[in-house]
């Protein structure tokens, strides 16, 4: 007597492979769609046309002879900055960009006191490496560069 196909473990194993890899694509498909992946601007172009400008504002630092210094300690962030050839301590608009973690990205306007320091705290302590561009209001310079966090020695932007 012959027992029917239903009842035997070879068909049911050959279905239960092609089953399991529908399965564990849809898994793969939820957790993609969940999670995804901010690295690629949607503007690239726009963007790269945008390196070209801070290019020159890059460029018109050097001219004025300006530096940053930058140095955390726990959540105060302290911008030692020559002013060079400027008249006076401008107001400065400091970006912080996260490399992967655009959420956590933030901008600060500070100013400085007499001895140039610009100083502000920090609701939450920051660690890892963060991209940092220093501007004025009028936006005719830039310095910039990168941190890693937290650093308790000067860490030079660079130009």
């Amino acid at each position: 007597m012959v027992t029917p196909w239903y009842k035997q473990f070879w068909p049911w194993f050959l279905i239960a492979l092609p089953a399991s890899v529908v399965v564990g694509s849809f898994v793969t498909l939820g957790i993609f769609s969940s999670n995804s992946v901010s690295l690629v601007a949607e503007d690239y172009y726009k963007k790269g046309k945008a390196i070209n400008i801070d290019l020159t504002k890059i460029n018109i630092a050097k001219e004025l002879k300006l530096k940053a210094l930058v140095i955390s300690k726990q959540n105060r962030i302290v911008i030692e900055f020559d002013k060079g050839e400027l008249q006076h301590y401008p107001a400065l608009v400091t970006y912080f960009t996260h490399r992967t973690l655009p959420n956590r990205d933030f901008k600060q306007v500070v100013t400085a006191d007499a001895k140039g320091h610009y100083q502000f705290d920090l609701p939450n302590e920051i660690s890892g490496p963060w991209f940092i561009e220093l501007e004025p209001h009028d936006k005719a310079w830039l310095i910039q560069g990168k941190v890693t966090f937290p650093s308790e020695s000067p860490t030079a932007l660079m130009n």
